[in-house]
């Protein structure tokens, strides 16, 4: 950070000590030191304000915690003669009550009515979005409900493919019978918490809806084109590797089997499926290249102009173009900031990927969404990045891994051996964090990752792509294939590693962790007469 941190958290001369004997000076000292560090300690105060509100039970105790961070923040101006000790200790504090306020703010905003038990209605309203779910056999929609009717204001209904009406459309107007339950709670403590994920979605009900579906009015003509594609790649690749291939493109994972999917998550393949870096990375890097090498072509281009940057912002416009397809899911709107970060860095000649990169795209993620931080989704793919900057971060590891003159072997082993590493290394990082959140734990995931991280990114993905390109003059078999065998390959890698010995391990709920459960509470206007609350 450099002289900039030393604007922003204190002078860089060291100010008398406020604690006793020369204690002042060598924390002032350290932390003169660690300034460049300073910043990675920002999404981490953040952190715990949101943290600190999903453990404590009421409003009370959140006000608490605002008002404590404050207090602490004043005390240590006031005490520490603005040190640099003094300022950390001051944004500390200001960092943790901004975090409770902020997740407190946010569950106030999306707070919504939520059905008081399961019953069996009639739903009208118009549909906001279908998600088809061809291995399961149903169809999912997300209908507004119309005003008046009694219901929340966005219930979610699985219908059997058979029950859905031709025609029926995001846009559509319908009405019909489903049986619809409140959102449902961990099924055993610690387990997946689908009430809280829906609270802040807005979602006030699910259920099952009945033949027949009657279409009040169309919706739109067009079905999208997010559902095009998804419709498309499954009908150029079938069953679970169609499946596959149409979450690489659109995001959508209706298509992949039971079993395919409980492969790819006992083997660690899982993160395949989410639109994420992986995904986000490979499309970048192929953009820039692509523009890279078709403006080379021309030595007019090439003389005069910065083509590296040119590429940089078509790979930009292609980040955020690709969000915007597969959904804009948290996940993959995380990994497009940090995607533009990069680019952004290396447009501006600074170093592309550090740990203060990973810092500022958790702290966009926190501001944006400040519920994410208790989701696995979010401490998984943070705790991946930050272990892998960190590691390649390392001069010796740098050293170990860094190109030289030598020969094929040498350089394979290499390679190699850095898959190998940063695989061991993300393993070690995420094998907590899964256990937690889903008391399981693919043991094989390094190695499995090895073999199928650059077959997707270096076959599969460049394969498909390519397919959907040549599939407009027709000629979009062969790569079809390739993109299909790279896919079936992906799936008995999955296999082998889910069924080898001892690939699970298994884990309880963590002992002492706080039972923090939904609780249906009067909070009359501020949700029209039921809401919810965190109980411990």
């Amino acid at each position: 950070m450099g002289t900039g941190a030393a604007r922003a958290w204190g002078p860089a001369r060291l100010p008398l000590p406020a604690w006793p004997g020369d204690v002042g000076v060598r924390i002032e000292r350290w932390l003169e030191a660690e300034r460049g560090q300073l910043f990675l300690w920002i999404p981490v105060m953040l952190g715990a304000g949101i943290v600190a509100w999903f453990a404590l039970p009421d409003a009370a105790r959140w006000g608490a915690v605002i008002l404590g961070g404050l207090a602490i923040a004043v005390a240590a101006l006031a005490v520490g003669r603005s040190g640099r000790a003094a300022r950390a200790m001051a944004w500390a504090g200001l960092l943790v009550a901004l975090g409770c306020a902020l997740v407190w703010w946010r569950a106030e905003r999306v707070a919504a009515p939520v059905l008081a038990r399961p019953a069996v209605v009639q739903v009208t309203g118009t549909v906001k979005r279908i998600e088809p779910m061809p291995a399961r056999q149903l169809v999912r929609l997300r209908i507004a409900t119309d005003a008046g009717s009694g219901l929340p204001g966005l219930v979610r209904v699985n219908l059997a493919v058979k029950d859905m009406p031709e025609g029926l459309t995001p846009g559509a107007q319908v009405r019909a019978r489903a049986r619809l339950m409140p959102p449902a709670p961990p099924a055993v403590p610690g387990a997946y918490d689908f009430e809280r994920v829906a609270w802040f979605d807005g979602l006030g009900a699910t259920g099952r809806g009945f033949a027949p579906v009657e279409i009040r009015a169309p919706g739109r003509p067009d079905s999208g084109l997010r559902a095009r594609l998804t419709a498309h790649v499954q009908s150029r690749v079938e069953g679970s590797a169609g499946g596959i291939a149409a979450a690489l493109v659109t995001g959508d994972r209706g298509a992949i089997s039971e079993e395919d999917a409980e492969a790819l998550r006992r083997s660690g393949l899982a993160h395949l499926l989410s639109v994420s870096g992986l995904h986000v990375t490979a499309v970048v890097g192929a953009t820039m290249l692509l523009v890279l090498r078709l403006l080379a072509l021309s030595p007019w281009l090439a003389l005069r102009w910065p083509l590296p940057v040119i590429a940089a912002g078509a790979a930009g416009v292609t980040a955020v173009g690709y969000t915007l397809l597969t959904g804009a899911e948290v996940p993959t709107v995380r990994s497009c900031i940090a995607a533009l970060m990069v680019l952004a860095a290396m447009m501006l000649g600074r170093q592309a990927i550090t740990l203060r990169l990973v810092a500022f795209g958790a702290l966009v993620v926190l501001l944006l969404w400040p519920e994410a931080l208790m989701g696995p989704s979010f401490q998984m793919s943070f705790a991946a990045v930050t272990a892998i900057v960190a590691l390649y971060e390392s001069q010796r590891v740098r050293g170990w891994f860094e190109r030289r003159e030598e020969g094929w072997g040498r350089r394979l082993a290499r390679g190699i051996g850095s898959l190998l590493l940063t695989g061991l290394v993300v393993e070690i990082a995420l094998t907590p964090i899964a256990l937690y959140h889903f008391h399981k734990s693919g043991l094989y995931g390094a190695l499995a990752n090895i073999a199928a991280i650059p077959l997707t990114t270096f076959v599969v993905m460049p394969f498909e792509a390519a397919g959907l390109v040549f599939d407009a003059v027709g000629l979009g078999a062969p790569f079809w294939w390739v993109a299909e065998q790279g896919l079936r390959l992906l799936l008995w890698i999955a296999h082998t590693a889910a069924n080898a010995p001892g690939a699970l391990a298994m884990l309880p709920a963590m002992p002492g962790e706080p039972m923090l459960r939904w609780s249906q509470v009067d909070c009359g206007s501020r949700c029209g007469g039921h809401g919810r609350d965190w109980r411990v």
